[in-house]
């Protein structure tokens, strides 16, 4: 059984369709992109999964379990970090942590140790002794990705996780998200309008464009299929964009 099934999902805002009946699975350990343009309904998926959304229509499911039915199970199951998601500014980055380990742990021993590896993952140092009024937008998103990941989720649903971070920390978040799938089974859901960084992470993708999937694949396969150097290329291909001749090319 797919850790993720999604069929014939729509949601529609008044008379605006955010998604169209798209359709997709990821299997257990899988790393999954789901890319696109801005407003292509990339969030909106994501906070259906997260049970943040109820869907128009269609159905979802997370480890065989309906995200409206059995919402409750369905977040016993997943860690979700939002594009905008904000931490506690009056909290240390370590007393951060320290809270939402203890949130989430069954006992005192397991909140230590979700601690342990909150601030292993975060790589902020001695900065987790200051607020987290003081902390720069990557600072901030490193510490979250710490926050989605100590818990060891079944599922990490993950909304432009490298959003304002530098080449090296986003780098350094992209290992740390393929060792955690590979070494502890963790399923993850990338999404993200960057279809190079995804390319580098992924095992499979799906493109989305104006609340439809118009394409899925792994990347390779992606490629090959459109002849193409990268999924930037494969994108505009599958939507029929026309790709320009860059600046400074023959003829100019």
């Amino acid at each position: 059984m797919p850790m993720v099934e999604v069929l014939n999902l729509e949601k529609d805002y008044g008379k605006v369709k955010a998604l169209k009946g798209i359709s997709f699975y990821i299997n257990e350990g899988e790393i999954f992109g789901l890319i696109g343009p801005n407003g292509a309904g990339k969030s909106t998926t994501l906070k259906i999964l997260s049970t943040l959304l109820r869907p128009t229509a269609g159905e979802a499911k997370i480890a065989g379990y309906d995200v409206v039915k059995d919402a409750d199970k369905v977040r016993a199951l997943i860690s979700y970090l939002p594009e905008e998601a904000g931490a506690y500014k009056n909290l240390t980055g370590y007393e951060y942590l320290q809270f939402m380990a203890r949130l989430y742990a069954k006992d005192r021993k397991k909140a230590e140790e979700m601690l342990e590896l909150g601030v292993k993952l975060s790589g902020l140092g001695e900065r987790l002794r200051d607020k987290v009024s003081t902390y720069s937008k990557g600072m901030t998103r490193k510490l979250l990705l710490a926050r989605a990941l100590m818990v060891e989720p079944k599922l990490a649903i993950l909304d432009e996780p490298a959003s304002g971070l530098d080449i090296i920390n986003a780098y350094t978040i992209r290992q740390t998200i393929k060792r955690f799938a590979r070494e502890k089974g963790i399923t993850f859901l990338v999404s993200s309008h960057n279809m190079l960084e995804v390319e580098f992470l992924c095992d499979r993708v799906a493109l989305i464009n104006k609340g439809m999937i118009v394409e899925t694949g792994t990347p390779r396969e992606l490629k090959e299929k459109y002849d193409a150097e990268n999924l930037e290329e494969v994108f505009m291909r599958t939507v029929g964009a026309k790709i320009s001749e860059p600046v400074g090319g023959e003829g100019s």
